[in-house]
């Protein structure tokens, strides 16, 4: 790639590089339950507490932050989210009580939750031939945030003898961990805010100024008066179910309604992570071939592999395996042609905030999942909780290929 072509995405491997930090850090908070807990005599019910705070305070930051990108515009919210959760992570080199630490957790998810929402409006305006292809790169970096942070979390509390002396003084399970990802979010912020303005379109990071009145929160609601809108949005809501359903559990299911032992059940549950990379492909073809199609045979794949799931429970861990990849495969290629499609149906002036308002949507139906999932498995058993999140997936495949064929 030559210096031209490279300078031609260097927004987009910025942008990246603050959601890959973002997950990262996320992912490093569960690894550490067990270090923080020694550290600090806690419960389990405390920690989770902590983490469960840290998600909250992310998943309400969706909507204020996409309503303020369409005010003050995307490059301010995205380095102001990004030096927050650096400081807050930095702030952890000082020893302090377990409650000061949930609360810097806040500030880190408060940190963290400015930046996909407005990030996918920003993308979406500086490569609008190529919204795809960048989303999808932009997910699967931040993807990989999570595979990264359990290794990293391991070097740093198991440290080898000249790494560990190096992090002697560094109070705390973990701790070097945090000073290492602060420091490179508060560097992270500073490129950010320097160079992206100056690579920007004219039009790529308006306020009101240039983009007419402020918005208010009955322009946001009106949004969804748009009867299709309406019916994707619920389409993404009932995918959004199903997957962190299927994700809280899959390996417990692969354990007992599969038979499988649980190293086997956890070898399949990598995999399902493993294959985020489809991103990348499924991105570049919603670009070439239509948004519709892409998300259709996505979401087809994802629920016709989850009925396999259910169906052929006692197949076999190749058989299950090959559900698990092909599942996976079609989550994670709906993702990032979701958030192309969303931005591109809701109007320029209110696309941060009406994006901030499905992700908030999302989360929330993620959040119910895990728990009406293992309601029901404790009431009538693994099969029938999984067969209800495939008839969502299904659902979700129908709706999208209805709208497909009356577009």
């Amino acid at each position: 790639m030559n210096l031209g072509r490279a300078r031609e995405y260097d927004v987009l491997v910025l942008t990246a590089l603050i959601w890959f930090l973002g997950k990262f850090v996320r992912y490093a908070f569960p690894p550490l339950f067990e270090p923080l807990q020694a550290s600090y005599g806690v419960s389990n019910a405390a920690v989770g507490a902590a983490f469960s705070g840290f998600m909250a305070v992310y998943a309400l930051l969706q909507f204020p932050s996409g309503a303020i990108a369409d005010r003050v515009g995307a490059v301010r919210v995205i380095a102001a989210g990004a030096a927050v959760a650096g400081v807050g992570a930095l702030s952890l080199v000082v020893d302090t009580p377990f409650a000061v630490l949930a609360a810097v957790m806040l500030v880190i998810g408060a940190g963290t939750g400015a930046h996909k929402t407005v990030a996918v409006r920003l993308l979406s305006r500086v490569y609008p031939v190529r919204t795809g292809r960048a989303l999808g790169a932009h997910d699967t970096l931040g993807a990989l945030g999570g595979v990264a942070a359990p290794a990293a979390v391991t070097l740093f509390v198991a440290a080898p003898p000249a790494l560990a002396a190096l992090l002697a003084r560094l109070p705390g399970a973990g701790r070097g961990l945090f000073v290492v990802t602060g420091a490179a979010a508060l560097a992270l912020a500073a490129a950010f805010s320097l160079r992206v303005p100056e690579r920007l379109p004219a039009d790529a990071d308006r306020g009101p100024e240039r983009d007419g009145p402020t918005p208010d929160a009955r322009d946001y609601l009106a949004l969804f008066e748009d009867r299709r809108l309406g019916a994707f949005v619920f389409a993404t809501v009932a995918g959004s179910f199903a997957y962190n359903g299927a994700v809280a559990f899959l390996p417990l299911y692969l354990s007992r309604a599969g038979g499988l032992s649980s190293a086997t059940a956890n070898l399949l549950y990598s995999a399902l992570f493993a294959v985020t990379f489809v991103q990348l492909v499924s991105g570049d073809l919603s670009d070439r071939l239509g948004r519709f199609p892409v998300m259709v045979a996505a979401l087809a794949l994802a629920a016709s592999s989850l009925v396999g799931v259910v169906a052929f429970a006692a197949a076999g861990p190749v058989a299950l395996g090959g559900l698990v990849v092909a599942f996976g495969l079609g989550s994670h290629g709906f993702r990032p042609v979701r958030g192309a499609y969303l931005i591109e149906a809701l109007p320029d002036r209110l696309a941060g905030g009406g994006l901030g308002v499905v992700r908030t949507l999302l989360m929330a139906a993620g959040a119910l999942a895990p728990a009406t999932v293992g309601a029901v498995a404790d009431a009538s058993g693994f099969r029938p909780a999984f067969g209800l999140l495939a008839g969502a997936l299904a659902l979700a495949a129908g709706v999208t290929a209805g709208l497909w064929v009356t577009e």
